[in-house]
């Protein structure tokens, strides 16, 4: 038999030890939730419940095989047969069974996106819209909009408003191929990840035996992550539990942070109210960070109205108090970050051990070239490197031909950027304008339409007007300009119809053309962007086995922690971001973020923004902290000169002179 009572604190003691019925679990960053689980799950069947009899729902398969490999080990029993995995997986094992009951074969295939994009693609040609000649999104942006629709429970029209108004003159279309998508899935006998929490729902819901048969078997059900649960998933949780009614949730509402993804804050806070005789638990040791950056945090979310009051309390001993540096600009920010890493490493601190955080993936360009120049190692998980990212190529593209008209590879990338313009009518065209003496001026002559068919001469006239607008002003255009002027002749169009994040690819245009002003030609700009691109790749051949720092958004980083966090560009309007704060409660979740970021941190917690930035059209703009930081400081003006002395070290700026 396993010691609870010396394996756990007295929280988690309670929770592991409490009797059935709804239970939610409160748990803070750094608890031991994972544990909390795992030693509820070993109790359960230590006290006799078989396995076949509990389910275990989570967000990843890897955290079922955790929790349920460390269940085995302390019981000693086989647990094979423990309903655990993700809610994907828990819905596909029922759906093979009883699928048949919506009209699916038991062998249906379960279909990828790239699967989804293309079959979209299918059901728009099927229905006749000429995607090619009229504005209308790709088959990844339907997508999009479809899988919301689904998440959200919001029809498609309301979907369109929101998140794609350009395109809601095309809504009647649009709906059009989300009905053909799913009949067109429902005779090939496929389904979706969407469709099978959709289906699960439908089946649950539609037929009553079924229902009673895996409710009366699920006799305890438990859930990882509650906070990120969408109304499908936790209508699914309720139903599965509807007959024993034992069902524990165990999340953290200060960590819910998944809004855009369909996750409803909702489920956590509500959770009471849809259960009155819910018992309610409270995780708040904190095994992770120092009692500073605990304070910090705790000082920050307190802010929030909606939420559950809670105060994360320190295992450990005191360390370093958290540590504010303002900085010039953005290029000092990214010195001072390349510099003080330098210095962590040369207190025997691994570079495994240190994180940057930030809000928006365009945030950390600066930084990445810093470090690149410096030869420290860095790792991106908030995407590819920011140079390498397709828009940030397309754009470049123009600036490589006007450099070297000879450019074959920027050519036929950016040919194949317009309507109708394949691999083969490419090389067409390439072969017609490389064989004049001036590329440029041939794409401007008569003879250019010529060599393509009409179908792609309608592209193509809006591809000549951009050429021969940067042919015209080259001379005088900087880096900055150019961008302006690709976004302003269709580039901006082309992004609506292929992406689903046009707004965080046009602020990585944006912020790549302030970059750019630091170089005096397009030369410059680009060679250092190559040079830069080769010494990425020398690295990584070079240190592939070697520790790296990590570069990641502060969604990405969810669930990990560091001994030393940097979290760079905490200026208002970058956290909390801007754009965000136009959404029904985005300062809160703004602020949920901020609080992810900072518990991360288990020893040092670094807070950088640059004093002053550079935006086209209003010059250097003067930033403030983040209104997170700022609602930290005494209120006073007086005490406010003095700004952060009670919780925060303040860089001095004779750090930057």
């Amino acid at each position: 038999m396993v010691d609870y009572g010396k394996e756990l604190n007295p929280e988690q003691l309670q929770v592991v030890m409490a009797t059935g019925g709804p239970i939610l679990v409160i748990a803070g960053a750094g608890s031991g939730k994972t544990r909390t689980i795992t030693y509820r799950v070993a109790r359960l069947i230590e006290s006799g419940v078989r396995p076949e009899n509990v389910l275990l729902a989570t967000f990843t398969n890897k955290a079922a095989r955790e929790m349920l490999g460390r269940v085995e080990m302390l019981t000693g029993i086989d647990i094979s047969r423990l309903w655990g995995g993700t809610f994907h997986h828990i819905a596909n094992l029922i759906l093979r069974r009883a699928g048949y009951l919506l009209g699916y074969n038991s062998n249906y295939s379960i279909i990828d996106s790239e699967d989804s994009r293309q079959l979209i693609n299918t059901c728009i040609s099927e229905l006749g819209i000429d995607s090619g000649s009229e504005k209308f999104p790709k088959g990844n942006v339907i997508g999009d909009i479809i899988s919301l629709s689904i998440n959200t429970g919001d029809s498609i029209d309301k979907v369109v408003t929101k998140r794609n108004p350009y395109f809601y003159n095309r809504i009647d279309k649009i709906e059009g191929v989300a009905s053909r998508y799913q009949t067109r899935k429902k005779e090939l006998n496929v389904m979706d990840f969407d469709d099978l929490l959709i289906n699960l729902r439908r089946l649950l819901v539609g037929f009553p035996d079924v229902l009673k048969e895996y409710s009366g078997r699920l006799r305890h059900v438990l859930v990882d992550e509650y906070q990120d649960t969408n109304l499908i998933q936790a209508e699914i949780l309720d139903l599965l539990a509807s007959h024993h009614r034992n069902l524990m949730v165990v999340g953290d509402d200060s960590q819910s942070i998944y809004s855009f993804r369909g996750a409803n804050f909702a489920n956590i806070i509500k959770f009471s109210d849809k259960y009155p005789d819910a018992k309610i638990f409270r995780l708040e040791t904190n095994y992770r960070s120092t009692p500073e950056i605990l304070n910090l945090a705790n000082m920050s979310i307190v802010n929030n109205e909606r939420q559950f009051k809670k105060s994360l309390k320190a295992v450990r001993s005191g360390g370093i108090r958290p540590v504010l540096a303002p900085a010039e600009n953005v290029i000092q920010q990214a010195n001072f970050v390349a510099q003080r890493v330098l210095e962590l490493i040369s207190e025997d601190i691994s570079l495994g051990e240190i994180a940057v955080l930030y809000r928006a993936h365009y945030h950390s360009m600066e930084l990445q070239m810093e470090l690149t120049r410096r030869g420290i190692p860095f790792e991106i998980r908030s995407g590819i490197r920011f140079f390498e990212q397709a828009h940030i190529k397309d754009v470049t593209s123009f600036m490589r031909i006007m450099v070297n008209p000879f450019d074959e590879l920027a050519w036929k990338r950016l040919l194949m950027l317009y309507r109708n313009v394949g691999k083969v009518t490419a090389e067409r065209i390439w072969k017609f304008i490389s064989a004049q003496a001036d590329p440029l001026s041939a794409v401007l002559s008569d003879d250019f339409l010529k060599c393509v068919s009409k179908k792609v001469g309608a592209g193509l006239e809006k591809f000549r007007k951009l050429i021969k607008n940067l042919v015209d002003s080259t001379d005088s255009k900087t880096p900055a300009e150019i961008i302006e002027t690709v976004l302003g002749s269709g580039y901006h169009e082309y992004l609506q119809e292929r992406y689903t994040d046009i707004e965080s690819r046009e602020e990585d245009l944006n912020q790549l053309g302030n970059f750019s002003r630091k170089f005096n030609s397009l030369e410059n700009f680009l060679s250092e962007l190559a040079l830069l691109t080769n010494m990425d790749e020398d690295e990584d051949r070079a240190d592939r086995d070697k520790d790296k720092i990590i570069l990641s958004t502060i969604h990405q980083a969810k669930g990990l922690e560091w001994s030393a966090v940097f979290m760079i560009w905490c200026s208002d309007g970058m956290i909390p971001l801007a754009r965000s704060l136009k959404e029904p409660e985005g300062e809160e979740e703004e602020r949920r973020l901020f609080y992810v970021a900072a518990t991360r941190a288990k020893d040092q917690l670094y807070f950088c923004y640059p004093l002053i930035d550079y935006k086209r059209g209003m010059g250097n703009t003067v930033l403030s902290p983040s209104r997170f930081i700022e609602e930290l400081t005494p209120s006073s003006p007086t005490a406010a000169n003095r700004l952060y002395d009670q919780w925060i070290v303040n860089y001095s700026s004779n750090f930057y002179e």
